[in-house]
């Protein structure tokens, strides 16, 4: 049976404020992702395909995991992240909302931002929601059509898209799954019926430890 596995890359630069900025992994992500391949090393879980999107964090996750028996991800730009900074910066100019800078504000920011998308009240997009959604649902019904189990180094609004693509969500459901994505978190699918079903979401074995609490991290 095909199963596809998406994970959130490993935490990135948190005191970033743009989109180039942003792109690399923090001391911590890349512990994340070392402590995740060892966890899946461990279990003896075999990927039969292995891909990445093409940003320098998925790059980086996907070298960290250091996946022994496995050849180097191919990168796919399909499973890249959506362009938050710049979407942000772009509804603060046209409607004037602020740009988030604590975590309570970005929890409120994320549903407002996700509906002015899709609803196209933001202007000239680096690309649109319907684009977005388009591509995202490209690559995973393209990767369960392939034999055995794929896993996919991408990013939390892509793992959102996913879950509004397969579970039927709104802009707001689709926001609220994105605010509890952990870096290197795994979240799966399975066929059934000819159609992919959400099996596990956002899990992290490889944090479980008391000593590995400080590294579950969101942002």
């Amino acid at each position: 049976m095909s199963q596809l596995t998406l994970l959130r890359h490993g935490q990135a630069n948190t005191g970033a404020r743009d989109e180039e900025s942003y792109d690399q992994l923090s001391d911590l992500g890349w512990k994340q992702a070392r402590w995740l391949g060892e966890e899946f090393a461990a279990s003896g879980e075999v990927f039969a395909r292995f891909y990445s999107g093409q940003l320098r964090r998925h790059r980086e996750t996907a070298e960290a995991l250091a996946l022994s028996g496995h050849a180097d991800p191919v990168i796919d730009p399909r499973f890249n992240e959506l362009e938050y900074f710049t979407l942000a910066q772009l509804l603060k100019d046209q409607h004037g909302v602020a740009i988030p800078t604590t975590r309570e504000e970005f929890t409120a920011h994320l549903p407002r931002l996700f509906n002015a998308w899709h609803s196209g009240q933001i202007e000239n997009p680096p690309e649109s929601f319907d684009d977005f959604e388009a591509r995202v649902k490209d690559g995973m019904e393209d990767l369960s059509a392939g034999d055995g189990r794929a896993i996919v180094v991408s990013s939390t609004g892509v793992i959102g898209m996913a879950m509004r693509v397969t579970m039927g969500l709104d802009t707001k459901g689709m926001a609220r799954a994105c605010l509890a994505v952990e870096n290197t978190s795994v979240s799966r699918w399975t066929m059934l019926d000819g159609s992919l079903a959400l099996s596990e979401f956002n899990t992290s074995p490889h944090l479980s430890r008391p000593e590995r609490q400080f590294a579950r991290t969101h942002l």
